[in-house]
C-alpha cells in the first residue's frame, strides 16, 4: 500500500508533543513525498507550527465538538492513508476506523485497539528503559523502522524546530536589551511533575541576580498567582508570568542563555532551541529523567540521589527538594 499522508495523533500536553516530533523527521526522511498531519489539542498548535517537518495541524478540540457523523467526515476528508495513535484515544481510534483510514497503528496494550487498529505493536512504556521519544519510534516499525535510534541521533533531529517571527511585548524587549546575562526560571508544571520548592527558586534567583544575571520567572497567569508572593524583591528579578502567549514564550526562550525547570513543556522547548537547559527531576519511575529528559545539544539533568530507596520502590517521594541551589548554580553557563 502506498503511504502518502499520515496523521500523527497526540492529543496531550506540550512536553509530550515535543517528544513526538522527532519520529516525524524519520517519516519524512524514509517515505519519499509523505505529508504529515498532526492531530492535537489547539493549545499545542504553536509548538507544532515551529517544526517545519509537519505539513498540517488539525485541531482536535474543534473536531470533538461536532456531531459523530461530522467527526468521521472530518477525518475522512483528510485523505490519510495511515494514522499513528501515539497517545491512545478510544474515540479517535474508533473514528479513524469508521473513516476508513487504511493503516491504523497503535499499541497492543489498549483493549480498544484490538477492534480499531490494523497494526498493533507489543511494547510497554512504564517498565521500559527507553526514553519517551525512543518509545514513540516503536510505532514506526510498520513503516520499515528496524532499530530504535539512539538518544544522540534523536537529539540531532530537533534542529527542525525554529520559533516563528512573533513580536514580544515591549517591556520584555526592553528587559532583554538591558541584560548581559539571562536566565529563565519556570517553577511550576501544571501538576505534570514533581516540583523543586519555590524557596529554592527564590534563593537561586537572588544568587544569580547578585552576580549580574537578569532572572526571568515565567508561567501562566494561574501559576503566577501561586508563586508571585514568594518572589524576591530585586531589580534584576523580573516576573513575566501571564504576560506572553505560547508563541511569544517560545521566541522569548530562544533569546535567553539559560533555563531551569522541572519536567514540563518549557524545559523541552529550551532543549530543542539549544538554550542551556537544566532539568530538575525525581529518579522515580516512570517520571524519571531516563524517560522524560529534554532533548537537545545543551541539556543537563539533576536528581538528588539516583539511588533514592523510596523512589526505587516507586513510592511518592520529595527527594527533589533536596537538590541544592549550589548544584544548580554549578550547571549554569
Amino acid at each position: 500500500m502506498s503511504v502518502n499522508r499520515i496523521i500523527i495523533s497526540r492529543t496531550d500536553s506540550i512536553g509530550d508533543v515535543m517528544l513526538t516530533l522527532p519520529m516525524c523527521v524519520w517519516l519524512k526522511n524514509n517515505i519519499p513525498g509523505v505529508e504529515l498531519i498532526y492531530l492535537g489539542k489547539n493549545y499545542t498548535k504553536p509548538v507544532v507550527d515551529c517544526f517545519s517537518v509537519i505539513d498540517e495541524f488539525v485541531d482536535w478540540n474543534r473536531i470533538e465538538t461536532l456531531p459523530t457523523s461530522q467527526r468521521i467526515e472530518a477525518l475522512h476528508e483528510l485523505h490519510a492513508s495511515a494514522i499513528i495513535h501515539v497517545f491512545p484515544n478510544k474515540e479517535i481510534a474508533t473514528l479513524a476506523k469508521k473513516a476508513k483510514i487504511p493503516m491504523r497503528v497503535g499499541t497492543s496494550h489498549r483493549t480498544f485497539h484490538l477492534l480499531t487498529c490494523s497494526h498493533r505493536l507489543n511494547f510497554t512504556r512504564k517498565s521500559s528503559p527507553l526514553h519517551e521519544s525512543q518509545l514513540n519510534f516503536e510505532l514506526l516499525r510498520p513503516f520499515g523502522l528496524l532499530d530504535i535510534p539512539s538518544l544522540e541521533s534523536i537529539s540531532e533531529m530537533v534542529s527542525a524546530f525554529q520559533p516563528k517571527a512573533v513580536e514580544l511585548p515591549g517591556t520584555v524587549v526592553e528587559k532583554l536589551s538591558e541584560a548581559s546575562k539571562t536566565i529563565v526560571l519556570h517553577p511550576k508544571s501544571q501538576g505534570s511533575a514533581v516540583e523543586w520548592p519555590m524557596k529554592s527558586y527564590a534563593e537561586l534567583a537572588i544568587n544569580l541576580a547578585d552576580t549580574g544575571y537578569t532572572v526571568f520567572f515565567t508561567g501562566t497567569e494561574k501559576e503566577g498567582e501561586l508563586f508571585r508572593k514568594d518572589l524576591p524583591n530585586h531589580p534584576q528579578i523580573v516576573d513575566l508570568s501571564g504576560t506572553m502567549t505560547l508563541e511569544q514564550l517560545i521566541v522569548f526562550i530562544s533569546k535567553v542563555q539559560n533555563l531551569v525547570a522541572c519536567s514540563t513543556g518549557p524545559l523541552h522547548i529550551a532543549g530543542f532551541l539549544g538554550v542551556r537547559t537544566i532539568g530538575l527531576f525525581s529518579p522515580r519511575k516512570p517520571i524519571h529523567p531516563g524517560r522524560w529528559k529534554a532533548l537537545g545539544p545543551n541539556v543537563s539533568i539533576l536528581v538528588n540521589d539516583p539511588e533514592c530507596p523510596t523512589c526505587k520502590k516507586k513510592k511518592a517521594c520529595d527527594c527533589i527538594q533536596s537538590i541544592s541551589v549550589e548544584r544548580v548554580l554549578g550547571e549554569i553557563a
